[in-house]
Parts: structure tokens; sequence; C-alpha cells
């Protein structure tokens, strides 16, 4: 048994290729959206439509096995990587995502400073910058100070 078929089992989840495409598909490619997740399903296998992907990635979200995260003016994108709250940092740029620990290691990382009553147990933050192939690449094509 692969351990995409376990984790599947393991939230009582029927193992179907879609969710096993699916969960491959992220493990190799995090924080990709919606539609480069149909890409690289159909790579595979190319029956599968559009609606199975949309309802495994929701069964996936919904039992935990997927993250799901929407920086501000993104689409929606999908990771493997749960149970631990890490962050992400953006490229303004390019829209690159990548994975970012906790400053301190316990979760929450963040304690709010008035929880209004909740109980939190997630803080999510995003950092937004330049990554480093835009940032070579914006600094490749700058003229050299003091030249227009």
């Amino acid at each position: 048994m692969s351990d995409f078929e376990a984790r599947l089992r393991a939230v009582s989840l029927r193992v179907t290729r879609p969710r096993l495409a699916v969960l491959a598909a992220l493990s190799d490619h995090p924080h990709v959206d919606t539609e480069t997740v149909i890409a690289l399903v159909r790579e595979e296998h190319p029956t599968v439509s559009h609606q199975a992907v949309y309802d495994v990635l929701r069964a996936l979200t919904d039992t935990g096995l997927v993250r799901r995260i929407q920086p501000a003016g993104a689409v929606a994108r999908y990771e493997t990587r749960v149970g631990d709250n890490h962050h992400h940092v953006v490229c303004r740029s390019c829209g690159a995502i990548a994975d970012v620990d906790c400053a301190v290691g316990h979760s929450p990382c963040l304690t709010a400073s008035d929880d209004a009553g909740y109980l939190v147990d997630e803080a999510e933050v995003v950092f937004w910058g330049t990554c480093p192939d835009c940032s070579a690449t914006h600094t490749a094509t700058e003229p050299p100070v003091g030249r227009k």
C-alpha cells in the first residue's frame, strides 16, 4: 500500500485513481491552482473530468489531507503540507509561493492581543516580497546607478 493510499484510508476516503493522482500532483507541485492540478492529473489520466478534480480537492481539503490557501488577490492554491502551522511568502512579481516555518515552534506561533473569546488554533501569515528569480531578473535589467 502506498503512502497516499494509507492517507486516504486514514480519513475514511475510498482509494480512487483521481484521488491518488491529485495527491501525487500536489506532492510534486505544492502551491498550485486548480487548473494546474487538472493539467497535471490529465498528463497521467486524460479522461479525468474537471468536476472530478474539483470534487477530489474539496474532499481532500475537508478531511485535512490538503490545505487550501488563497493569498490576497490570488486564486486558491493547494498543498499537502498539513498538520503544522507554517506560513507562506509570495512573490509580488510572478506570484510564486514558498513555505515559511513559524518563528516559534508551537501552534499557533502568533498570539492575538485580544482573542475576543475565541479558542485560537491557527495563525495565518503571508509574507510578501520578490523571489530570487525575479530579483535577479530585475537587477539584471536595471541600468547601472547614475545611467538611464
